[in-house]
């Protein structure tokens, strides 16, 4: 996994999950590349972003529904 730590300069369109709350306490993601997913704070649009790929996003997103994280 790398990072960036301006995700501002990211030459990406980002987007929010349609529930993200009324806070905007939600994490937005961008595709890089076929392979490559950027993951940022929504608060912070100039922030860090972490940058993985799209088979380990797709662990993460599984952990996170099924409970175990």
């Amino acid at each position: 996994m790398a990072h960036v730590d301006d995700s501002s300069t990211l030459p990406v369109t980002w987007w929010k999950a349609s529930a993200s709350g009324i806070q905007s306490d939600c994490v937005e993601c961008a595709i890089l590349d076929g392979q490559t997913v950027a993951l940022r704070d929504s608060k912070q649009p100039s922030g860090p972003a972490l940058l993985m790929s799209r088979a380990a996003v797709a662990r993460l997103v599984s952990g996170i529904r099924s409970g175990a994280l």
